[in-house]
């Protein structure tokens, strides 16, 4: 157990109003004690109460504060922990927190406060990673499934899978070890509902995995089409502001624009592509392939299509190159004069979803919202109730857990005796473990925190 005394600045390093100094550890109070000057005394000062006074180092004020005492074991950490409130400048920050690294505290390492609440009990490892997840939010749907994690979610649907686990293991070895009063007699049948009933739950949680992910990280979406057909504008429009040059002149983007954006509640990382159309320009060329490539690898794939222009070969073109990935054709620029009718792409497009819309007018976007929703969200989300894994390293455990207990499952089947059972039950649930932290080792755990941000 850690048992030192650790302080770094917890807020923004950007000149702001307020800035926080935290302190955590055994010397906590005394660390703050030596830097604190006011009508209190820190050391002697009741828990989660506020004080009025000054920063000094020596003899010099070093800036007017409010000081936060919080002792353990009712704090994030689990420890004594001090928040300084000073002024926010980052001069001014930076003077508080060297005054109380001179007075006895150390500087903390990256994500050592959160590191610390886990190795005192006060979360589990997926509550932990949660913790970054909410500070890295860019989305609404990201920020309550991050907060959903970090209320103990993902750390009771794994502690219930576990417990089912564990108690069949237990069973297993009682019954080899106590043949007399345990009998294997039909327990068998029974096991492979439990295995089959835990599979179907770890499936679930693998399925839903997808939309987490696009929670956390957003949706990849590459914009295509013909020059002209207005991807640019489109872009301009989802961005909310002129990020992509407009022209009448065909052939305007050759290069990649990129832009996060948000589209209601998600989030989606946008990428306007040059103009795919059969061309002997040799940069322009080199803009088409680069469109191609980023179609293939994007989880989400926009069409645009001009409504004013009659569908050519290009458009054959893009269709084929799009048919088997997640797409939403705009059949765009509806404000003039259609020459190509939504029936008429529907043919050509097959079950993909075709959009009228006009980037112009803004028309189609809210369509356009809805259409993604669905196609990367399963139903209305509802984080009440249900566990979105955000989290690759997560994610992999459950494929892992998941794979051990089909392994129980063709034991059964193949009527193995009951130990090759517990082999596979056991490993199901360490792996599980490693989820929550129960069973993850020291270098994981570095590795995990040494992500956060400094001062969390």
């Amino acid at each position: 157990m850690e048992k030192e005394t650790i302080a770094a600045i917890s807020t923004g390093m950007t000149n702001s109003g307020i800035g926080i100094v935290r302190i955590s550890g055994p010397e906590a109070l005394s660390v703050a004690e030596r830097v604190y000057e006011g009508r209190d005394n820190i050391k002697d000062a009741d828990s989660h109460t506020i004080h009025y006074g000054h920063i000094t180092d020596g003899c010099e004020t070093v800036d007017e504060v409010l000081v936060m005492v919080m002792r353990a074991p009712r704090t994030f950490t689990g420890e004594d922990t001090v928040e300084i409130n000073c002024h926010g400048g980052v001069f001014v920050l930076k003077r508080v927190l060297d005054t109380v690294l001179k007075n006895g505290a150390r500087a903390a390492e990256p994500g050592e406060f959160t590191k610390r609440a886990f190795l005192n009990g006060k979360m589990d490892l997926s509550q932990a990673e949660a913790v970054i997840d909410v500070i890295n939010s860019e989305s609404e749907y990201a920020l309550q499934s991050s907060i959903s994690q970090l209320k103990g979610s993902v750390k009771k649907k794994i502690s219930d899978i576990r417990n089912k686990i564990i108690y069949n293991t237990a069973f297993i070895e009682s019954a080899l070890d106590d043949p007399e009063h345990y009998s294997f007699d039909g327990y068998g049948n029974e096991l492979y509902n439990v295995s089959k009933e835990i599979i179907s739950e770890l499936s679930d949680l693998i399925r839903l995995s997808e939309s987490g992910r696009v929670m956390k990280e957003g949706i990849n979406t590459v914009i295509v089409g013909k020059p002209n057909a207005g991807k640019s504008s489109l872009l301009n429009v989802l961005s909310g502001y002129e990020r992509a040059i407009v022209t009448d002149i065909e052939g305007t983007t050759r290069d990649i624009l990129e832009e996060q954006i948000r589209l209601g509640d998600l989030s989606l990382n946008v990428i306007d592509t040059a103009g795919i159309r059969n061309t002997e320009d040799a940069v322009e060329k080199i803009g088409v392939e680069r469109a191609r490539a980023y179609a293939e690898k994007a989880d989400l794939v926009i069409y645009v299509a001009d409504a004013s222009r009659v569908l050519d070969e290009n458009d054959d073109e893009i269709l084929k190159l799009i048919r088997d990935k997640k797409t939403v054709i705009l059949l765009n620029k509806s404000d003039l004069e259609t020459v190509t009718t939504p029936e008429q792409m529907k043919e050509k497009a097959g079950d993909i979803p075709v959009i009228l819309a006009s980037a112009k007018e803004e028309q189609g976007i809210r369509e356009l919202e809805d259409t993604v929703k669905d196609m990367f969200l399963e139903g209305n989300i509802s984080f009440n109730d249900q566990v979105y894994i955000t989290n690759a390293r997560q994610k992999n455990a459950l494929l892992r857990a998941a794979e051990s207990m089909r392994k129980v499952v063709e034991s059964i089947e193949a009527g193995m005796p009951e130990d090759f059972y517990s082999i596979d039950l056991m490993d199901a649930y360490g792996t599980l473990g490693g989820i929550t932290g129960e069973t993850a080792g020291e270098d994981l755990i570095n590795e995990i925190f040494s992500k956060f941000c400094m001062g969390k």
